[in-house]
Parts: structure tokens; C-alpha cells; sequence
């Protein structure tokens, strides 16, 4: 499935189905994360729920320590 990840076409695996998903499919799941869904922020309880299709497009942020 192609999907529009900050601004990039990227091709997923057709296996993933949930924002969670996704965020795993990326190796995102140990980082602070805000996710934009076709422009709605989503709350983290709402991620494994949360359906991606084809076309949807996401913002993904995490954030960085330091001083």
C-alpha cells in the first residue's frame, strides 16, 4: 500500500492495518511520538485502533534529547 509518510511516497507492507502497526513497521515504537493522520493528531490510546488505507496521508514526529 502506498502512503504519504512527512511529505514521502512510501510503499508498506500490505500486512499493516493500524497506526500501530505502522509505527512498528518503521521501528519507531521506543520513541516519544506525535502522530498526524490525514491532518488529525492522534492520541497514542487511539493508534492501535486508528486504520491506515491507501492514499492516507501521515506526519510523524519524535522527539530528540539533548542540552
Amino acid at each position: 500500500m502506498k502512503l504519504v509518510i512527512n511529505g514521502e511516497a512510501m510503499q508498506i507492507n500490505d500486512t499493516v492495518t493500524t497506526v500501530e502497526q505502522l509505527i512498528r513497521s518503521l521501528q519507531l515504537e521506543k520513541k516519544s511520538l506525535i502522530v498526524e493522520h490525514n491532518q488529525a493528531i492522534l492520541k497514542k490510546e487511539h493508534h492501535s485502533n486508528t486504520v491506515v488505507s491507501e492514499g492516507d496521508r501521515l506526519e510523524i514526529v519524535h522527539f530528540v534529547g539533548g542540552g
